[in-house]
């Protein structure tokens, strides 16, 4: 079981503190990579449910637990992401008939920037497309999402919606 460790939470603030533009910058149509993770962290302790959203994401009503996750996002809004056994903790206060499943059928990824509007800052966040979703937890990812100018310090989700997250990148 993944625990989210306080200063992995203070982590996703200031993961990337890279100013994006949102066509890449360089002319080539891929972009550049902006974000590449080898892991996220499943939805615990506090950060489950209403309580303490992050960047106005709340978190899943119940403890996550993931085996396996894949994320790039590229500076021109590609982003693919993979899970694997993204499912319910498999221990309280998830219910035992609930544990190690994942009752959600499809999953959104969601980028969140912090960014400027009229000179202020703001959090912007863009959702995918739904991509189907496994019962086990498995899923690929693949779409394009129009990231503001600029995107700074992007934290990936992944959850049922643009509004609630099942994990995040971080460590």
């Amino acid at each position: 079981m993944k625990r989210i460790p306080a200063a992995v939470l203070a982590s996703l603030a200031t993961a990337a503190l890279v100013a994006l533009p949102a066509s890449g910058g360089n002319g080539h149509s891929k972009g550049r990579t902006v974000v590449e993770a080898d892991t996220m962290v499943p939805v615990d302790g506090p950060y489950v449910g209403t309580a303490n959203p992050i960047r106005g994401v709340n978190g899943g009503g119940l403890p996550w637990q993931l085996d396996d996750a894949d994320v790039e996002l590229n500076s021109d809004g590609r982003i693919e992401v993979e899970v694997e056994g993204l499912v319910l903790l498999e221990a309280a206060p998830v219910p035992p008939d609930r544990q190690g499943i994942n009752p959600a059928p499809a999953f959104v990824a969601v980028v969140s920037c912090l960014t400027t509007v009229d000179g202020a800052a703001t959090t912007v966040n863009v959702a995918t497309d739904p991509f189907p979703a496994s019962t086990s937890g498995d899923s690929e990812i693949e779409d394009r999402v129009d990231l503001p100018d600029p995107c700074i310090a992007p934290v990936v989700f992944v959850g049922p919606n643009a509004t609630t997250w099942f994990a995040a990148t971080g460590v």
